[in-house]
């Protein structure tokens, strides 16, 4: 059976913690960002973990942080 190829767009994207989680960045912060409240930009610079439910899904796509 040959071996499952990494996603490169998801690798780009996530993080594997030390505990094994994902890591990602928020989404609105690249432009537009005149007329957002300085908590929504501050909010978003954060990086957040995965929801679980699409955790096992992306660790698929990324083949070595899935095994």
């Amino acid at each position: 059976m040959p071996k499952q190829k990494t996603r490169k767009s998801v690798s780009k994207r996530f993080k594997v913690t030390g505990s094994g989680k994902l890591k990602r960045n928020k989404a609105g912060h690249k432009h537009m960002l005149i007329r957002r409240d300085g908590d929504v930009k501050r909010a978003a610079k954060k990086a957040t973990v995965v929801a679980p439910s699409f955790e096992k899904r992306m660790k698929k796509m990324m083949a070595k942080a899935g095994s």
